[in-house]
């Protein structure tokens, strides 16, 4: 198995046991990994055994709901071969062909699920802004549609991706490793791509949120007293919406520039960048959390499965 033309073998991963950026991946990240499969496949595999079995009738909110799971369920099916390679001390077994899969998925995933959470709360403000318009706008075939847009858009704009990772060998241990793109040499490719990834997969829809929940509340303070419920609904969704942005989403994408721009700018290897690429694995671990918790920010998006299953299928 060859490195990659061109990419010097990233260094983090060859690092022999000892350092703290060794600990997180050889520990924090299986572990994390580990909790996140049995906790976040349990959570995401009951709200779907709700969409299919329960609720007969589907609108708008339940396709983008159904997505939101199918790609958090997706991407977590990829972190039994992430888990062991970290297990194994960093020591990939599955082939090159495997690894950029697995890493492809691993990224068009992860923004599938920041665009139907995006999806759900534009949904929500359509219906509580322009109720009556909004079912001209947006029909059931129609959201059908953009959840297909998605997929497709996301993927095609995770092959670079495909090429950039890969499989390499250390140079001293010969052991083969699944290289992450953030960590390639070739920053004149994965800086731009990071910043688009960054400015389209995250500053855009984060800023979408905020214009759709402020308006909501907005026309939620005018309205009849007996609606405050559904007031409070959607101010425990913004809540959650921010939070996830906050704590995961922002900070992991952040990291992830500084860490490339340093490459870029920065002497090889020097403290800053061993700095920025433990900061890095950390939030990278704490944003998978994601897909334990839109599990939960689905019921809170959709409202109450029952209304929706009473509701009409525009």
């Amino acid at each position: 198995m060859e490195r990659l033309s061109g990419q010097r073998v990233e260094v983090d991963f060859c690092e022999k046991a000892g350092t703290f950026l060794a600990t997180i991946q050889r520990v924090i990240f299986p572990i994390t990994f580990l909790f996140i499969l049995l906790v976040g496949l349990s959570l995401n595999l009951s709200v779907m055994w709700i969409l299919v079995s329960r609720i007969k009738r589907w609108n708008r909110s339940t396709i983008f709901l159904f997505n939101l799971v199918l790609a958090d369920m997706t991407w977590i099916l990829c972190l039994p071969f992430l888990i062991h390679y970290h297990f194994n001390y960093l020591q990939w077994i599955f082939g090159d062909a495997l690894c950029k899969l697995i890493r492809t998925i691993y990224h068009a995933c992860y923004y599938c699920s920041i665009y139907f959470v995006t999806c759900l709360s534009i949904d929500r403000y359509l219906a509580i802004v322009h109720p009556l318009k909004s079912l001209r706008l947006l029909k059931k075939h129609q959201s059908l549609m953009v959840c297909l847009s998605i997929w497709a858009a996301t993927f095609i704009s995770s092959i670079p991706v495909t090429f950039i990772a890969g499989t390499q060998i250390c140079p001293e241990s010969n052991k083969t490793i699944c290289g992450n793109y953030v960590f390639s040499e070739d920053t004149h490719l994965t800086l731009p791509y990071s910043l688009f990834a960054t400015t389209i997969g995250c500053l855009l829809p984060f800023a979408s949120i905020c214009y759709c929940y402020c308006n909501s509340l907005g026309e939620l303070r005018r309205i009849e007293m007996h609606r405050l419920k559904k007031r409070d609904m959607l101010t425990k969704l913004i809540c959650s919406a921010l939070v996830t942005f906050g704590l995961l989403y922002l900070p992991y994408h952040a990291s992830r520039n500084v860490c490339i721009i340093l490459r870029t700018f920065g002497p090889p290897m020097s403290l800053a960048i061993r700095t920025a690429d433990s900061v890095f694995f950390m939030e990278m671990a704490v944003c998978s959390l994601n897909s334990c918790i839109n599990p939960l920010f689905c019921f809170l998006a959709g409202g109450d499965f029952r209304e929706q299953n009473e509701g009409h299928s525009e």
